[in-house]
């Protein structure tokens, strides 16, 4: 490495020491999760991981590798039959799976919208969202966070084709999205309406498909992303939309075309985790009762904010980069596993412990976390 290029990396490593945002790896054991978005328990489920292994015995001609991109050698019968099962388990026309979450929220951006085109996106999604948005040729213009008569505002002076972009739960701050509400100002205006569905997948509606498909009509929306990573316990993600919206990305959605597909265990374990789900209606009920139960033992002081969130995502705002992080660390000091998110990951003076509820957590832990929250 030539010195002047190995002087800028340290000198940029630096910058974010100095800033006291330096991020790093880590593993930690022995210390409840109230970290992960393994919201469900999928992801350990000794019983879920059996199913999975049953399921790779059936297909004994499968490779270890997808061997190719989609459209030359990776493409195989049994991804297009998933693809069809989680449209259908989800309401929807098609589906196509992507790589993750960030390949498909940053592929559906950057390949629709296109130059003279609008994409008004809620201040608060996603760093795909946003990384999408900057790769598209469209204008971007941002809306105050679930602001519907902010969004109408930018809706009235928007040109050419107009798209709306928000989440349906906010994986930071654990909110809503007003769905009804953006959907009928999109009908309005004749705006596609994007929605990436992550934190929402596996843990809303009647049987964990989602926030638009129990609470509006699917056809109001023009995209919807889900992740198999979070409450599903798998890898990757998927786009359902129109037949023709899919061929399209198949076309031009450059994500999907040049990345090597997911391999045929990744596929299998999204299979047996979508067939579990639809069992899962017990623990869904018991991660909203912990939820009620953390929100009403703890109790914000003047040092620290607690965000107003009926999800399993439940954010502590402690301003400050060095004080978040001292705060963290007070808690992972009582056998308590929570991380800090730092600037510029969440707004100056909106640092956050994030913290994650689980269906696998108990009362006693959710009641003792309270508790060292409320001692602090």
């Amino acid at each position: 490495m030539s010195k002047s290029i190995q002087q800028y990396i340290l000198s940029k490593l630096e910058q974010r020491k100095q800033l006291n945002n330096f991020r790093a790896l880590r593993v930690t054991k022995g210390l409840v999760d109230f970290y992960s978005n393994d919201y469900l328990g999928f992801a350990r489920d000794e019983n879920l991981k059996a199913l999975v292994a049953k399921e790779i015995k059936t297909q004994d001609e499968a490779f270890l590798g997808s061997t190719g991109s989609r459209l030359l050698s990776g493409n195989s019968e049994y991804a297009e039959q998933l693809e069809m099962f989680i449209a259908d388990y989800h309401g929807a026309e098609a589906a196509l799976i992507f790589n993750s979450g960030f390949d498909a929220n940053y592929g559906l951006l950057s390949s629709l919208p296109y130059r003279g085109d609008t994409i008004i996106y809620d201040e608060l999604v996603h760093a795909s969202i946003h990384d999408g948005i900057r790769n598209s040729k469209a204008n971007a213009v941002s809306f105050a966070h679930n602001n519907v008569e902010n969004l109408e505002q930018k809706l009235k002076t928007a040109t050419g084709l107009k798209y709306v972009v928000v989440e349906s739960v906010y994986s930071m701050d654990g909110d809503f999205a007003p769905l009804n509400e953006i959907a009928a100002l999109c009908k309005k205006y004749e705006a596609g309406l994007m929605v990436d569905e992550a934190h929402a997948t596996g843990i809303a509606g009647t049987k964990g498909e989602g926030r638009v498909t129990s609470e509006i009509q699917n056809a109001d929306v023009l995209a919807r992303v889900h992740t198999f990573s979070k409450a599903l316990g798998a890898h990757g993600a998927v786009v359902l939309c129109s037949k023709e919206l899919k061929e399209f990305l198949i076309n031009y959605c450059r994500p999907f075309i040049f990345s090597t597909a997911l391999p045929f265990y990744s596929l299998a374990a999204v299979k047996c985790s979508y067939e579990f789900l639809s069992e899962s209606r017990e623990r869904r009920e018991k991660l909203f009762a912990l939820n009620v139960l953390f929100k009403k033992q703890t109790q914000p002081k003047e040092n620290f904010q607690l965000i107003a969130s009926d999800s399993p995502v439940q954010s502590i705002v402690v301003s400050g980069n060095q004080n978040v992080k001292n705060f963290a660390t007070k808690i992972q000091e009582q056998g308590f596993d929570v991380r800090p998110i730092l600037y510029p990951t969440v707004p100056k003076g909106k640092e956050r412990i994030r913290i994650c509820l689980h269906s696998f957590n108990t009362e006693e832990e959710v009641s003792k976390l309270a508790a060292v929250i409320n001692a602090l």
